[in-house]
């Protein structure tokens, strides 16, 4: 694995608290109706991202997940002032203000959306994995979905397939403790849910995943292993949401102590503590790099406020696409 320096702490906090910053801005322009629709937080479960992105190549490797999509596309290098203008519904957005906020996709950094069905994109990771070993690509496919989309039949098919032709693909839980309201302890009568990848002989086990270097240690194995040809993995990210599953969630499920606990474990604040003590960065350092983040975020903000809403002539550039169509002219 590509070691762990002080850069990439640095980078980690960096990234991380950007990725926070940037979902809090939306939730502000949530409550001010910039942002409609749902909104799906990531807030608290940045390592999940932030560690699996050490472990992966950028330039061959592909993500796919489900509506809790707007910062793994950053993540993987798309502009972060596209995708706030996706969720605003403008026309500079990584699907020009047509995908919103459960829709973010951008092929050309191999992130292959945001998915509003719950547990399509597993089968999909799947196909993307086998694509790659049809060609001979190279590449891994990491396939990320909730608690809740683990019981959907989908996941059976997907891991039963992926085996028996041994694809290039990881699958993931991000165990966050609820799928929307409903605990996990009320969906079956187990709460391990990576064993659930026992009964195809898939690798499969638990990660901290409030812990970068943990995330990446299991991501960076699991990669690794699907790269030279041995197949899928399965891993259980065990982390936590602050926020409600979306913005209209009253979170009546659980206390507020709850939620306090996590923070204590908050994996911006882990990363922080530790480049504290090992003297990565001076106090004005970290000031700088948190303004610059604050300075990012409002740069997306601008953007995305400044930007054009689309024409109504954009719904029927994207519709049709057969050339001897001859009704409708093509545009895009």
């Amino acid at each position: 694995m590509k070691p762990i320096t002080k850069e990439v702490y640095l980078k980690w906090y960096e990234d991380m608290q950007f990725w926070r910053k940037f979902e809090d801005k939306l939730a502000a322009l949530y409550i001010q109706q910039k942002v409609r629709g749902f909104l799906h937080l990531y807030n608290g479960q940045e390592a999940v991202l932030a560690g699996a992105l050490h472990a992966m190549d950028l330039s061959k490797d592909k993500m796919i997940t489900a509506y809790r999509n707007h910062v793994q596309p950053i993540g993987m290098g798309t502009d972060p002032k596209r995708v706030m203008a996706e969720l605003l519904g403008k026309v500079t957005g990584t699907s020009k203000g047509m995908g919103g906020s459960m829709h973010i996709f951008d092929k050309e950094h191999g992130f292959y959306g945001g998915h509003g069905i719950v547990g399509a994109q597993i089968p999909v990771g799947a196909g993307i994995a086998f694509a790659d070993k049809y060609f001979g690509r190279d590449g891994v496919t990491l396939t990320y979905f909730g608690d809740g989309a683990a019981r959907q039949g989908s996941l059976h098919e997907a891991f039963n397939m992926a085996m028996l032709w041994k694809l290039p693909v990881v699958f993931i839980v991000e165990n966050n403790g609820y799928a929307m309201g409903t605990s996990v302890e009320r969906t079956a009568n187990h709460t391990d849910v990576w064993k659930l990848g026992l009964g195809y002989e898939m690798p499969c086990g638990p990660v901290d995943g409030m812990n970068p270097v943990k995330v990446a240690e299991a991501m960076h194995e699991a990669i690794d292993r699907a790269r030279r040809g041995d197949g899928p993995t399965f891993l259980e990210m065990k982390t936590y949401r602050y926020r409600g599953h979306s913005m209209s969630d009253a979170q009546l499920y659980r206390t507020k102590e709850e939620v306090e606990e996590y923070k204590k474990i908050d994996p911006i604040t882990q990363v922080l503590d530790i480049i504290k003590a090992e003297g990565f960065a001076t106090e004005a350092e970290i000031e700088t790099i948190d303004q610059r983040v604050v300075d990012l975020v409002a740069e997306c903000e601008k953007f995305a406020e400044e930007s054009p809403f689309p024409t109504v002539e954009q719904l029927y550039d994207v519709v049709y696409e057969e050339p001897n169509y001859p009704f409708l002219p093509h545009k895009l």
